[in-house]
Parts: C-alpha cells; sequence; structure tokens
C-alpha cells in the first residue's frame, strides 16, 4: 500500500516488516492485543507500534504503545530440566521448527497522527484480528513524540527514548507549554530529579530560547549553573552568554512593608487583642503610604509600632474605654524581635524584581542557611511581586520606569515545593500556599509560570499538583505516593505507574502538555557538574585515616616550637650579687647621725 503523504513528511523512514498480528480488543475501549514471537526482544513496555487501515486512502499509520507484555506461549517444563542444553537444541532435536515462544502485547492506542493539529487523532476503532503490526522507526517516534526539534526555539532536549538505544529518538519537550502551564517533577529522594531540573535549566539558557529564570534552591545545589557563563554550549555569535546569579542567604532580603497581616500572623504568635491592633495599625500604615507616596509599602517597622500603640491611646480615650495599650506593647515586643532575630526582613533592603528577572539569566536563591518558616515568607513575598508586575505591565499601568514593569514572561522553579504548598490541613496556614495557587490557576494569562519539584507527592497539594499540565515522575517506591499521583495527574495510566518503582536513577516518565504521548525517558547528560552529590561516608572515613592525612593532622596540631625558658617558680633560691656601683652608704640613705656626734 503506498503511503506517499507519510513517507514524504518522514524521508521514507518506515520500518521493514510486520513484528506481529493483531489478536482482537482488549480490556478497555482504548486497547487492542497483539500476538508476537519477538525473537529479537525488541517489544519492550513503552515502545511504540503502529499499524495501517486499508481503507484510509491516505495510508496514515495508526499508533500504539504497548502497556503491557505478557506469555501466551513458553517452551514446556521438560525443554527447560537441564540449564547445560538450550530448550531450542531440544525443540530442534523433536524436529520443532515453528516458534516456540508468544508473546500477547497489550497496546493502548494513540491514533494516527495529524500533521497540521500537530496531535493524535483517535481512530475510534481496533485492529481487524489478522492485520500486521510494525514497529515504529527511529524517525517516526522521534516525529510523533517530539512538539519541537532540536535546535528550534522551545525546545528543550532532556535524554532519548529509553527503549532505544542512546540518543536514537531525543526526547525533546515544548518549553512553550511546561513554561505557561506549569511543570511537576516528582521523584523519591536520590532519583534524579535535581539533576533532570538542571539539564532543563540548560537547555532554557542557551541561545535559542535565552529563558529569565530563577530557582528557589532551599539545600544549594545549583550554583554549578554558574559555569553556563563560560560553557561553549551556551555561546552564541551575536555576543549572547547566560548570566548566571547566585545569591547566599546573606544576600537575601524581604522589606518588612512588603508584608501582609496573614504574613505577620504566620511570623508571629498572637492573642486575638494584639491580632486586632496589628490589623488595625497596618491598615493605617498602608493607607498613609498611598495618600502620601502613591504605594502601599513605604512604611517600616517603627512606623508599625508608632501606629499601634496610637491605636491603643485612641481605643483608651474613647467611650469605652477599651484598654488595649498592654496588647500594642506585646505587639512591639514581638515585632522587634522578630527584626533582630529574622535572617532576611529589613526596613530598607529588599530584592529588586529588575535584578532578579532579566531574559537571558537565571537567579539561584539559596536559602540553605534560612528559617523554613522565613523561606516561605521569601517565596510568598516574590511570587506576589512578581504576579502582580506581570499583571500591571500586561494591563500597561506600570511606568517604564518603575520596578513593576516587567515586559517579559519569567519561569521560578520551586525545589521541595511540598514545603510551600503542604497538602492537608496545613495549606491555608502556609504563608506562600495562596500565591502560588492564583498564579497555577491564573498565572499563564500574564506569563509567570512555575515548576514543582518535590521527593514527596503525597505532602505536597494535590490543588496544586493538578494544575501542572506537564508531569515528569522518576522512580517513586512508595505506594501513597503513588496513590497521590494517581489522582492528580492527568494521563498517569495504570501501567505507567507500574513503570514508576522499576526506574533506575536518570530515567523518567513524561507525561502532559510538553510531549504528544507519554515517554519512557533516558536523561542526557548535564554540561555542568551536579551540586547534588550524595557523600561517600566510608571512602572520606578511610582518607581521613591514612598515614597521609594523620601526618598531616599532626603537624597542624603540633604547638609551635620555642626556646626553652625556666619557670622562676620552681627554681632554687640563688644568691643575688650585689649591683656593682661607685655609691657610698650616704648616697644611699643619706648622712650617718653618728658620725655628726
Amino acid at each position: 500500500m503506498d503511503r506517499p503523504a507519510f513517507k514524504s513528511t518522514l524521508n521514507g523512514s518506515q520500518s521493514s516488516g510486520p513484528v506481529g498480528t493483531a489478536k482482537g480488543p482488549g480490556e478497555t475501549p482504548q486497547e487492542f492485543l497483539v500476538i508476537s514471537p519477538d525473537q529479537e526482544q525488541r517489544l519492550k513496555t513503552g515502545e511504540f507500534v503502529y499499524y495501517l487501515d486499508p481503507r484510509d486512502p491516505l495510508g496514515r499509520p495508526i499508533f500504539g504503545r504497548i502497556a503491557e507484555r505478557r506469555p501466551a506461549r513458553l517452551y514446556p517444563d521438560e525443554f527447560l530440566a537441564d540449564p547445560a542444553v538450550p530448550p531450542q537444541a531440544i525443540a530442534d532435536l523433536y524436529g520443532y521448527n515453528g516458534d516456540a515462544e508468544l508473546f500477547e502485547l497489550s497496546i493502548r492506542t494513540l491514533g494516527y497522527f495529524d500533521d497540521q493539529l500537530r496531535t493524535f487523532v483517535n481512530p475510534r476503532i481496533s485492529p481487524r484480528v489478522g492485520w500486521p503490526i510494525y514497529l515504529a522507526s527511529d524517525a517516526m517516534v522521534a516525529k510523533i513524540l517530539n512538539k519541537r526539534a532540536i535546535g528550534e526555539t522551545g525546545a528543550v532536549h532532556v535524554g532519548s527514548l529509553l527503549s532505544r538505544e542512546v540518543g536514537a529518538v531525543p526526547i525533546v519537550l515544548s518549553g512553550r507549554d511546561f513554561t505557561s502551564t506549569h511543570l511537576a517533577i516528582l521523584a523519591s529522594t536520590g532519583a534524579g530529579k535535581s539533576y533532570l531540573a538542571a539539564v532543563m535549566i540548560e537547555e532554557l539558557m542557551k541561545p535559542t530560547n535565552r529563558a529569565c529564570v530563577l530557582i528557589v534552591d532551599p539545600h544549594a545545589e545549583y550554583d554549578t549553573l554558574k559555569e553556563m557563563e563560560r560553557h561553549p554550549a551556551f555561546q552564541a555569535n551575536d555576543g549572547y552568554a547566560p548570566i548566571v546569579k547566585v545569591l547566599r542567604p546573606e544576600d537575601v532580603h524581604v522589606r518588612f512593608s512588603t508584608l501582609r497581616v496573614g504574613d505577620l500572623r504566620y511570623l508571629i504568635d498572637l492573642s486575638d487583642r494584639m491580632d486586632y491592633v496589628l490589623s488595625e495599625a497596618h491598615r493605617t500604615v498602608v493607607n498613609k503610604s498611598l495618600r502620601e507616596a502613591g504605594l502601599p509599602d513605604q512604611w517600616t517597622s517603627d512606623d508599625l509600632i508608632r501606629e499601634a500603640h496610637a491605636f491603643a491611646a485612641r481605643k483608651k480615650d474613647e467611650d469605652d474605654g477599651s484598654d488595649y495599650r498592654s496588647s500594642a506593647g506585646s505587639l512591639e515586643w514581638r515585632i522587634r524581635q522578630l527584626m533582630s532575630k529574622g535572617q532576611v526582613l529589613d526596613d530598607t533592603r529588599h530584592l529588586d524584581l529588575r535584578s532578579l528577572f532579566q531574559p537571558g539569566q537565571c537567579t539561584v536563591l539559596q536559602l540553605d542557611e534560612v528559617d523554613q518558616r522565613e523561606q516561605q515568607i521569601v517565596v510568598a513575598v516574590l511570587l506576589r511581586r512578581l504576579y502582580q508586575a506581570r499583571q500591571d505591565t500586561e494591563r500597561q499601568r506600570a511606568r517604564r520606569n518603575s520596578e513593576l514593569y516587567l515586559p517579559y514572561p519569567a519561569y521560578v522553579l520551586l525545589e521541595e515545593a511540598h514545603h510551600f504548598a503542604p497538602g492537608g490541613q496545613g495549606t491555608d496556614r502556609v504563608a506562600s500556599a495562596e500565591i502560588l495557587k492564583t498564579i497555577l490557576a491564573e498565572g499563564r494569562k500574564f506569563g509567570v509560570g512555575v515548576g514543582l519539584i518535590s521527593q514527596r507527592p503525597g505532602k505536597l497539594d494535590q490543588d496544586v499538583l493538578s494544575q501542572c499540565m506537564t508531569q515528569i515522575l522518576l522512580r517513586i517506591v512508595n505506594p501513597i505516593d503513588q496513590a497521590n499521583v494517581a489522582a492528580a495527574v492527568e494521563g498517569a495510566s495504570r501501567d505507567v505507574l507500574d513503570e514508576l518503582p522499576a526506574l533506575s536513577k536518570g530515567q523518567a516518565v513524561i507525561i502532559g502538555a510538553s510531549v504528544n504521548a507519554p515517554a519512557l525517558v533516558a536523561v542526557r547528560e548535564r554540561h555542568t557538574p551536579h551540586g547534588g552529590q550524595d557523600q561517600d561516608a566510608p571512602q572520606r572515613w578511610v582518607d581521613y585515616n591514612n598515614p597521609a592525612r594523620r601526618a598531616e593532622r599532626d603537624r597542624e596540631t603540633a604547638p609551635d616550637a620555642r626556646p626553652y625558658q625556666e619557670d622562676p617558680l620552681f627554681l632554687p633560691e640563688r644568691p643575688v650579687p650585689a649591683p656593682a656601683s661607685n655609691l657610698s652608704f650616704e648616697d644611699f640613705f643619706g648622712p650617718d647621725p653618728d658620725a655628726r656626734s
């Protein structure tokens, strides 16, 4: 059957012959069964096959993905009795020339690929019994899976298809999709989620993308991205080279006046009376700042404290005589304690949005020495300001010289996302959860994208997770985490979830808007060193105790060599000779009275 439309698109890259035969429909309307001898062991779970419908005048291949593989017929047990004799040799002895082993494959239908829509169209009918089934070629799979080709704007090359030779089928995500409709990377500890995230950041910072990225890094793992600035893979002929700005905890500041009442409630333990005084004082200083400066945040902690005392004094003078002066005093003490002991709060300094967000710049916000509550405040304030800036810019409310003028989209990657939007009853109490939910629901309209990384999907808020339209799942062993992924992630079918415990480090399942179909991927090697390596404790112990290291420590701890000095406290008494002098007795003691008499 001639297939000119598809052949011309793929340059004739069609598989040579059939690898199986359609058996009939499967357990669900989206599945069908195939029988295959698969002597070359090519039909692995996750592999892509196709069939041709003779009734289709365009001859379009109808693709499917192998969801399950099980034996349909095997060698008799007697053929396996002697481990030294291959079962095929016994079969030949008996004159059996057919395929002794047959496998039944469950195929999940994807459909034919529409070049104009750039997506699959399900034919809503399974192949007839006896129709031949073909293995899709490398070029076919690359075309139908990827929305972008390597080197195009928006292309994010993360690795290659796991079921093929390394590099044979590159997997290229659509950066446009996951930076607007959000991303979730979920895995158990040590599965490679931070490594994969760094690979994606590298792709975003290449000359074809020149992204505007902020990484919230609670474990200081991403500072090695700084090497992108000198790596040739990131240089362009027009002079472009990415800027990587790493901010240490001492460089991170949140201006006190950018905190809302809810933030202060989260940071300070307040009684009902103190909460009332705080709310009234905060409202007053914000309104005063708007009247006098045109901005809501031109005030300090001292202004808030003064207004709290002023409010308490006014209430005392009113008819009911309510005395809130002790509450104002207690509130003052708590605010001053917060300002003195807090690591990031400051009355004047803060992180300027224009210094954090620039196209072609990756900003790494290291928060490894910052208290978790303050980390949440940092994220809440930054996301609120970023979202407000993008809203004001898109709606033409921000002046060009204003900090709130950001005329380009921005992407924020959050490590340990379950700390910033925890599931269960803790969600509403965490300061960063509300704005995170808002951006995930509305941010795409204003060009604010979020990537969430978590090692405990079961602890991540399910509403937050369900808003991420691209999901990358690495090894997940915990059944509770698997159940939460199944409930929140669209497209996570049972066969996909069954793959998660069996994945090795650096292998992932990609689902969602950034690819045309779920794909098992081997993550590519990074251009820059990985900063999140585990400690090799046994090797460190051995190195610490080797003779050369011991000798070096002995030299470093040895006392300084000094000339010997006698301790006068433990020396025997010695006669002290009189000093030699020409002075007489009279010179020392005056004239002798006896001599005058």
